[in-house]
C-alpha cells in the first residue's frame, strides 16, 4: 500500500506501515478535513514519543489521552469525543482481536462478513464502514469475495468516492469535486 494523500510524507509513511494509524484516520475522518485525520495519527504518536499499539491506547488513562488530544493544535476539532471514540475503537480491538488491527481483515471469508466487522466498531456508520471497505480492497489488497459489493459505490472500479480513491493529486481533486457536488445535491434536496 501506499498512501498519496496531500499531506506530509511522514504522516503518508505511518499510514503505509500501521493499520492503526489508518483506522485511527479514519476513525478521525469526521468533522474535520481529510488531511487533518489522516495526519493527526502521526502528531499522537509523536506526543507519545512513539507509534502507539491497539492495547495501550485501550488502556491509557482517559484524562490522559485528552489531555494529549486536546493540547494545541488539537488532534480534531472535538477533542474530547474523537479521544474517548478512539480508546473504544482500540478496545474493540483489544478484546475481539487480540490487540491486532489486522485481526479485523485476515482471513475474513466475504466482503459482507468484513463490512460487520467493521461496522461493529464504535462510530462506524454505514459510510464509514463502506469506505474503509473500499480503502481496504483498492489499496490494501484486501479482497474477500463480494468486498466491493459490501463497499457499495465506493468499491465500484473508477469511482472518486473517498479517501480509498486517492492516489494522486489528479484522484483527490475528483474526490473534492465529488464530495462538493453530493454536499450541494443534498443541500438542494433539504431546500
Amino acid at each position: 500500500m501506499s498512501f498519496s494523500l496531500p499531506i506530509p510524507a511522514e504522516a503518508n509513511a505511518l499510514l503505509d506501515r500501521s493499520p492503526l494509524a489508518m483506522l485511527l484516520g479514519l476513525v478521525l475522518d469526521q468533522q474535520i478535513t481529510m488531511e487533518k485525520a489522516f495526519t493527526s495519527p502521526l502528531v499522537l504518536a509523536q506526543r507519545l514519543g512513539h507509534e502507539p499499539t491497539a492495547t495501550e491506547l485501550a488502556d491509557f488513562d482517559p484524562e490522559a489521552l485528552l489531555e494529549i488530544f486536546a493540547t494545541p493544535p488539537a488532534l480534531h476539532r472535538f477533542p474530547k469525543a474523537m479521544a474517548t471514540r478512539v480508546q473504544e475503537v482500540c478496545r474493540v480491538v483489544a478484546d475481539r482481536y487480540d490487540g491486532d488491527v489486522e485481526g479485523l481483515w485476515r482471513d475474513v471469508p466475504t466482503g459482507a462478513e468484513l463490512y460487520q466487522r467493521i461496522f461493529a466498531l464504535p462510530g462506524f456508520g454505514k459510510q464509514k464502514a463502506q469506505i474503509f471497505v473500499a480503502l481496504l480492497g483498492k489499496q490494501c489488497g484486501v479482497r474477500p469475495d463480494g468486498w466491493r459489493a459490501a463497499a457499495g459505490g465506493y468499491g465500484e472500479e473508477g469511482a472518486h468516492r473517498s479517501v480509498a480513491d486517492i492516489v494522486d493529486d489528479e484522484s483527490l481533486v475528483k474526490v473534492r469535486e465529488y464530495k462538493r457536488a453530493a454536499k450541494a445535491e443534498a443541500k438542494a434536496a433539504k431546500g
